[in-house]
């Protein structure tokens, strides 16, 4: 009797296989600024590296880049990448989301810049016509987990920029424009979700993580903006 063929199960790849993402080649461009600036790499030789990194298409490909400088050698004994399981969907739970925008940011041959230590809403539209937006979520207090951005570029720009452990997810397009999302999925089982959507007509919306800034303890943060809100309707009702 015949026996039928199995087919030979491929092995996984090893970290140095995976392909590297523009994250990866600005961690590797800055480890190689840090040691121009120490005096390890010259001019001419850090241009070089760069180029290269800029090219690369691997995790390993980078690697080869600071392989000769100190921090290329702790990238080693640090713990080995494993790609996370993403559950996060690709659009916001169905009524999660209000239809109004809590927030909205303009601007018309000018500009407009919401950054700092702010609560965005749960939608927030963004408009750059003729000019651009700036909206910074990296040192935001999230009180929601799925954030809503709708940005509409006219000849204009919109830069989205997000903490490195929240979920990032993007569905748009462009006109002769350029409509990036750079898709990131958190660790963390309560990080928020950010959602950007909406068109890039002969301009830019651009979306990606900004490095080194993280949110801490939001499942606390959102409990204690819950027990507020509690104690000040308990408040208002003894008091009347």
């Amino acid at each position: 009797m015949d026996l039928q063929k199995r087919p030979t199960q491929e092995p996984p790849l090893s970290a140095a296989e995976l392909r590297a993402s523009d994250a990866d080649r600005d961690r590797i461009a800055d480890l190689l600024r840090d040691a121009l600036a120490e005096g390890r790499l010259t001019a001419d030789e850090h241009a070089e590296r760069v180029e290269g990194v800029l090219a690369a298409k691997t995790v390993g490909e980078l690697d080869v880049f600071v392989r000769d400088l100190p921090a290329g050698q702790a990238r080693k004994t640090g713990p080995v990448y494993v790609p996370p399981v993403s559950s996060v969907p690709n659009r916001p739970t169905p009524g999660a989301i209000p239809i109004d925008p809590d927030d909205r940011l303009v601007a018309v041959f000018s500009a407009s810049t919401r950054k700092g230590r702010w609560r965005p809403g749960r939608r927030i539209h963004a408009y750059a016509i003729f000019g651009s937006v700036e909206l910074d979520l990296s040192e935001a207090l999230f009180e929601h987990r799925q954030v809503m951005i709708k940005a509409i570029s006219v000849f204009g720009s919109v830069e989205i920029r997000v903490p490195e452990n929240v979920s990032l997810r993007g569905s748009g397009g462009g006109v002769l424009g350029d409509f990036a999302v750079d898709a990131l999925d958190s660790n963390e089982t309560d990080a928020p979700v950010v959602y950007v959507d909406g068109l890039a007509v002969l301009g830019s919306v651009e979306a990606k993580p900004k490095r080194g800034k993280v949110i801490a303890d939001l499942l606390g943060r959102v409990t204690d903006h819950v027990a507020r809100k509690v104690d000040d309707h308990l408040r208002k009702r003894t008091d009347r």
